[in-house]
């Protein structure tokens, strides 16, 4: 009996040895590996690194859920097994904020905090090269080692997940955890056992790691359902029934719910497995329907009472700011505009064309699969109030690295050559500033301050190189600095100033901004820099003012 999947099975390459594709994938993660390592070492702390780092440190020491509610401990405790090796010092029974508690622990506890904070940020990148390796298993099982290849390729250069699986955040290991979970769907098409529920325990890690994966859930449970009833029983020549194929969708779908519903609640029993919890008093009262769902989800109190710091949140007026443009509130498309900015042109060429391959007889199958989560995801952020940065779709470039290898399909698909070659210079020229990123299009890392702001460009990480080029290119000059971010100058050898603190005619001598103060157009910083003469830059994401 021929399956239904043999129409769409890989064809296999008959160039490429096995071992080549090895040697291959090896040298693509090894690069990737380099570039996330160096961007690690080189940059200080983000501004939400602290509060995570600092929250992995109290699960591990007190075994407690009451810092950082918003986000479900899962990637916490995976930066945890670092901090296990580290085992940096933190004072028992600190009371302080999530914020100040990162603080002390980073600053105030004697510890080396960039290798506290390097610690947590190898676990990231580890797993962000497992997830590489899930890109390049999907893609070749879609369009054989070529397409693997290529979408390792795209993975592996992309500045955004580089910028962001280089650090002890939650975005990257949230989406790829969901793109584990799509693969194995898609996998489970042929052999629903195992596949099935590994999928439901990766779907649970993605809501375990990151709430906004809530939003992929439903269309997860949908294409469950569809590769189970798409799933052929080989040693039986009988179809399958109507009610059969009733069976098995419901019985899929209800599976990957229940071991994903099962996974988000270990994560929190592996923190307390006493399950200690008070209502934080700052937690908002989220009404109507977003209540109601708050009130219903299977899941612990915590995750619960983390869905309404999230709505709390989104029911918040944040400033944002777009090609020179500085607004308050969110803006629909902002999200597509600064995905177009921080893309290296190959790669949004290759996007497109996998986007029209997987309408072709060969990948339609894969459609849903690889384009509808990430289109769920980015639609929902695009709704969302804060204009902040990619990171907030960074499943965008993950599944499209996927959906690129379907150019194998086309008959010159050898000419995906060229756009992959520039994917590759654009990003080995923008190393190792990769959180600041954008296409040449729009004028290199440099200048992207000019267009977007916050975690795009300017995230509070160049501390350490800002204290370098003062004591290197100015010795002994009175410095004032204007710094957004959560790291603290003086740990860093930095004699600075509050410009804010004193009338601005005191100010004079250095002037340093954080690029994000000048993008959210705070009239102190304006007064100032208007009068002022910028000499230098630091990290594409900090500017040096003489004033006189």
């Amino acid at each position: 009996m021929t399956s239904p999947d043999d129409a769409t099975a890989p064809r296999r390459s008959r160039t490429l040895r096995p071992w080549a594709v090895a040697v291959c994938v090896a040298a693509l993660l090894a690069v990737m590996a380099v570039a996330m390592v160096t961007t690690a070492l080189q940059q200080t702390p983000t501004i939400d690194e602290p509060v995570y780092v600092g929250a992995a440190a109290v699960y591990q020491r007190e075994h407690s859920l009451h810092l950082n509610p918003e986000h479900p401990p899962l990637g916490k405790l995976i930066m945890g097994v670092g901090l296990a090796i580290a085992r940096p010092r933190l004072d028992a029974g600190f009371a302080g904020t999530q914020e100040a508690t990162g603080r002390h622990l980073l600053y105030e506890s004697g510890n080396d905090a960039q290798r506290v904070l390097l610690a947590a940020r190898l676990a990231m990148i580890v797993l962000t090269l497992l997830f590489g390796l899930v890109v390049f298993a999907f893609a070749s099982d879609l369009a054989g080692r070529t397409g693997g290849l290529l979408a390792l390729a795209l993975y592996a250069f992309s500045p955004d997940v580089i910028a962001h699986g280089s650090l002890a955040t939650l975005d990257v290991p949230a989406a790829g955890f969901l793109l584990t979970s799509v693969w194995l769907l898609w996998r489970a098409r042929r052999r629903p056992l195992p596949c099935l529920p590994l999928a439901g325990a990766a779907l649970g890690a993605a809501v375990a790691t990151k709430m906004t994966m809530l939003a992929a859930v439903p269309v997860l449970v949908v294409l469950a359902a569809w590769s189970a009833t798409r799933s052929t029983d080989r040693e039986s020549s009988e179809e399958p029934t109507r009610r059969g194929f009733a069976v098995r969708g419901v019985g899929a779908a209800t599976g990957i719910l229940l071991i994903a519903v099962a996974v988000v609640w270990a994560s929190y029993l592996a923190v307390d497995p006493r399950l200690r919890w008070t209502t934080p008093a700052n937690v908002p009262d989220a009404r109507g329907l977003r209540g109601l769902a708050a009130g219903l989800m299977p899941f612990p109190p915590p995750f619960r009472d983390g869905m309404r710091v999230q709505f709390g949140f989104e029911n918040s007026t944040w400033t944002g700011f777009l090609f020179g443009t500085t607004y308050r509130g969110s803006r629909w498309y902002y999200l597509p505009a600064a995905l177009l900015v921080k893309t290296p042109l190959g790669a949004l060429a290759l996007w497109a064309a996998g986007v029209a391959a997987m309408a072709t007889r060969r990948f339609r199958p894969a459609a849903p699969y690889v384009l509808l989560p990430a289109a769920v995801l980015l639609l929902v952020a695009m709704g969302g109030s804060r204009d902040l940065g990619v990171r907030y779709v960074i499943v965008v470039p993950m599944f499209l690295a996927v959906a690129a290898a379907g150019v194998v399909a086309f008959r010159r698909h050898w000419l995906a050559a060229v756009p992959l070659l520039f994917v590759a210079i654009s990003s080995l020229l923008a190393f190792p500033f990769y959180l600041p990123y954008s296409n040449e299009a729009f004028g290199g890392p440099s200048k992207t301050h000019l267009r977007l702001h916050d975690s795009n460009v300017d995230w509070g990480q160049d501390l350490g190189r800002l204290a370098d080029r003062l004591r290197t290119r100015y010795p002994g000059e009175n410095v004032w600095l204007a710094y957004k971010g959560s790291g603290v100058p003086s740990y860093y050898g930095i004699t600075a100033s509050d410009p804010f603190l004193v009338p601005s005619g005191q100010v004079r001598g250095l002037l340093v901004v954080s690029d994000s103060w000048i993008a959210k157009a705070d009239p102190r910083v304006i007064g100032l820099i208007e009068t002022s003469e910028p000499i230098d830059e630091v990290g594409h994401s900090l500017t040096i003012y003489r004033r006189r």
